[in-house]
């Protein structure tokens, strides 16, 4: 017997395989269907939030695979998952919680978070790509999740109240417009700057004063050939929380390694606590390990 998750992606995979489409565009097409009633999954009881966001993401990742395009990549649940545990809780007791995700990409990484937090969430999106905007808002509509999508570049000037908690699974690279990098801090003094770099100004930046910046970063990230301007930057505005190193197993090389970074803007009520909590993320498969890693970020997440 199917899980829902199967059947989910099963419904897509078939309505896709049978179209003349691109896998991707069919994928939209086919929770289209969904959401209008046309043609549903044959569900069994109700899917939880959970279960529609995988179904939905296999289909993705299927259709990501057929036709390869560089800038299309989506989040890992194992990286995802850590994220969304962190987010629930340091906004543990909080209400009309806001979120940021500035390169939303699929929304992946931003539903897997929504739904960690659970209730009483919104969310504001960021994405250039039609295709993955498409993707994403479609997704929102069968989770049931409230997102207000921007199609744009993100680190264009965006009309975006401060929010409690950005996320970002950062993209890596050089951005090639120099002429709007000027307006930021994180701009060097020659070259291109670093794209990561201008997405974690422009993410803390939409942060409320005493709100957190969860970034998915390159794991040299604080000792990289731009760092010396990264470093006096967040000691302006921003205090460093965590650096949660990954297992370099989840990774292709060493060289695309990452880690979790945790930012939290300064402000009148916040503790300036000089403890950072350092540590490397167990191999997930150790399940031991794995739970005693977690308690550790519970408690870390009770002193903040």
């Amino acid at each position: 017997m199917q899980t829902n998750t199967e059947t989910i992606f099963s419904f897509i995979d078939n309505f896709a395989e049978q179209s003349d489409q691109l896998y991707l565009e069919a994928t939209i097409e086919a929770c289209e269907e969904w959401v209008a009633g046309h043609s549903t999954p044959e569900i069994t009881g109700i899917a939880s939030k959970e279960e529609i966001r995988r179904g939905i993401q296999l289909a993705v990742l299927k259709g990501m695979k057929k036709n390869m395009q560089p800038h299309h990549q989506m989040t890992p649940d194992s990286m995802g998952m850590l994220i969304g545990h962190i987010a629930s809780k340091l906004s543990e007791g909080k209400h009309g919680i806001t979120l940021l995700d500035p390169a939303v990409g699929t929304g992946n990484l931003l539903y897997t978070v929504m739904n960690a937090i659970e209730k009483d969430v919104t969310a504001t999106a960021v994405e250039i790509d039609d295709i993955l905007v498409r993707l994403a808002a479609i997704t929102a509509e069968l989770v049931e999740h409230n997102v207000t999508f921007y199609v744009q570049d993100a680190l264009r000037p965006l009309l975006v109240d401060p929010v409690d908690i950005s996320i970002s699974d950062l993209p890596v690279g050089f951005y090639p417009d120099d002429a709007n990098a000027e307006s930021f801090e994180l701009k060097p003094s020659e070259g291109h700057a670093y794209a990561h770099h201008l997405f974690i100004e422009q993410a803390m930046n939409h942060t409320k004063e005493g709100g957190y910046g969860i970034f998915l970063a390159p794991a040299n990230l604080f000792d990289s050939e731009q760092s010396s301007i990264l470093h006096p930057f967040l000691k302006k505005d921003s205090l460093i929380r965590a650096v949660l190193q990954l297992p370099d197993s989840l990774f292709k090389s060493v060289a695309h390694a990452k880690s979790i970074v945790v930012l939290q803007r300064t402000s009148s009520s916040v503790q300036v606590n000089p403890d950072v909590l350092l540590a490397k993320v167990p191999t997930m498969t150790n399940k031991q390990a794995m739970s005693l890693f977690i308690q550790k970020i519970d408690i870390w997440a009770n002193e903040q």
